[in-house]
């Protein structure tokens, strides 16, 4: 009963939220959680051993540096900058301790958007290793930590209330709203003094709170600095423009900006690599680092790659999986036009089939013979690329009925729903969703990740069908990645129709 109020009364005030967010207790992956407790114990292993170990888990690296820099906050010790000066505090026998209070779970257990946002903090943290600590080898841990926990205290929100994060990035990302507005409706207060006073409370490293003052203190200086960095191919300019303002070059030669341009890198590679989001910290890393533009792009995508191979799992989404594609192109090229329309013997073949599922009383046997012939239609209207799924009986999934155009396997596939913001929004009504150029970058980062591997390119067209009031199928089709022929998005939209007319019909055949 306790767990439901809580959950159910959702904090609205900047004390309610810390005082929620501060007693969560982070899952920790069995695997780690008991490799670290065996090196723990073994007598052999160095301080060393035991904090690369549980650097595989970031939310047991914040447990530990948290409960570190409790111990040592009403003493005149600074925050601890590094998980071995942490460890060294707090002592071998209470980092045990504190291991077995936290829970051990399988990583399938776990939220699925608190292991993506770990995950994201990985990826930064590679880039700021790859990107700044090889210059500035003396301060390789303030930078190694820094950048993995600069997002940390967004955590523990994604363990109690992930569908509040998705809901934000659905709707400021993916839709383009207003981040004051949706972050008052959602959480009653900024997302940035959030996680300020969040990293304030637990002591967090220096540089992950002057991450949060530049952002929220120092955007002037930011912006300036952003203005003079998008002038890349004229760097004799660009120095002559940081000379007129000694104070702004100062404050871009700090070496805690670094952990903040890693984690911007690694949050705009999430929508897609050829964003002006992304662009934008592009530029200023390369402003910081005196590079041309090029140079900087390739790092970032090799760090990303090693990244992915290091911290990436199936059910997640890394952007270097994008990268196996060609960048967009100035000019045409020719899968830029237009999928061809139906032919006229598809179009008449698509009409029988429409006229068979709109059939009364139901012509269909079964479910499969039902989505056997809903599939047909979709592909006689020219689509190439189809998937039906069916929300399972507890409505905690979806699950594939029927597929055309992909590998065998995807008939074993099976979408989870409850960590997902845009399956959520497709099943509360029947909604169609059409993705493009426009909004591809932005959507493609709701999508689950199968999803996304399965149908690679820009164009794609999402439809979700009710029976009675309830959604329980959705639709997934699109014509090889191609820009979508609007005879085939029409053939789309009325075969989605029928199908629904068909489905309610022989939902309710025996009333």
């Amino acid at each position: 009963m306790r767990i439901s109020i809580v959950s159910n009364a959702k904090p609205q005030t900047l004390d309610t939220w810390l005082a929620l967010l501060d007693g969560v207790r982070l899952p920790i992956p069995k695997l780690y959680h008991d490799k670290v407790r065996a090196a723990i114990k073994d007598r052999r292993r160095s301080l060393r051993d035991i904090a690369d170990l549980m650097q595989h888990s970031p939310a047991l690296v914040l447990s530990v540096m948290r409960e570190a820099n409790r111990h040592a906050s009403n003493s005149l010790a600074e925050p601890a900058e590094s998980l071995e000066v942490a460890l060294n505090r707090l002592g071998l026998s209470r980092a045990e301790e504190l291991l077995m209070r936290l829970p051990a779970q399988e990583p399938q257990q776990m939220p699925l958007t608190l292991r993506q946002l770990q995950m994201i903090s990985q990826h930064a943290s590679q880039q700021a290793n790859g990107l700044f600590a090889a210059r500035l080898a003396r301060l390789w841990h303030e930078i190694h930590w820094g950048s993995l926990l600069f997002l940390s205290p967004l955590w523990p929100l994604a363990a109690t209330y992930p569908e509040l994060l998705d809901e934000w990035q659905r709707r400021v990302t993916g839709e383009g709203e207003a981040a004051v507005k949706v972050e008052q409706e959602l959480f009653g207060v900024p997302l940035l003094v959030l996680c300020q006073a969040l990293a304030q409370k637990w002591r967090l490293p220096a540089w992950v709170l002057h991450g949060y003052r530049l952002l929220l203190e120092e955007r002037r200086a930011l912006v300036q600095a952003l203005h003079i960095a998008r002038d890349n191919q004229h760097r004799l300019r660009q120095q002559q423009q940081l000379d007129d303002e000694p104070a702004l070059r100062r404050w871009l030669n700090q070496p805690a900006n670094t952990i903040l341009m890693a984690n911007g890198l690694a949050l705009a590679a999430q929508q897609g690599w050829f964003t002006p989001h992304l662009q934008r910290w592009q530029y200023l890393s390369c402003l910081y680092l005196q590079v041309p533009l090029e140079q900087v792009q390739q790092q970032v995508h090799h760090h990303a790659v090693h990244s992915a191979r290091v911290h990436c799992a199936a059910d997640l989404w890394h952007p270097a999986r994008n990268l196996l594609w060609p960048p967009p192109q100035k000019g045409p090229a020719p899968d830029t036009d237009p999928a061809p329309p139906p032919s006229e013997e598809a179009l008449a073949h698509w009409r029988q089939l429409c006229t068979q599922l709109l059939t009364t009383p139901t012509p269909f046997n079964n479910a499969l013979h039902l989505t056997t012939c809903a599939r047909d239609a979709l592909l006689a209207c020219g689509m190439q690329r189809v998937l039906l799924l069916m929300v399972d009986r507890n409505h905690g999934s979806l699950r594939v009925h029927q597929s055309a155009g992909l590998p065998k396997e995807v008939t074993a596939l099976s979408l989870g729903i409850e960590h997902n913001g845009l399956l959520q929004r497709l099943l509360a009504q029947p909604t169609q969703l059409r993705m493009g150029t426009a909004n591809s970058a932005q959507l493609q980062a709701l999508l689950p990740a199968t999803l996304r591997a399965l149908f690679r390119g820009e164009h794609l067209l999402l439809r979700s069908l009710g029976v009675d009031g309830r959604v329980h199928t959705l639709l997934v089709a699109d014509q090889g990645g191609r820009p979508f022929s609007e005879i085939s998005v029409q053939g789309f939209g009325k075969s989605a129709q029928c199908i629904e007319r068909a489905l309610d019909t022989f939902t309710n055949r025996s009333r």
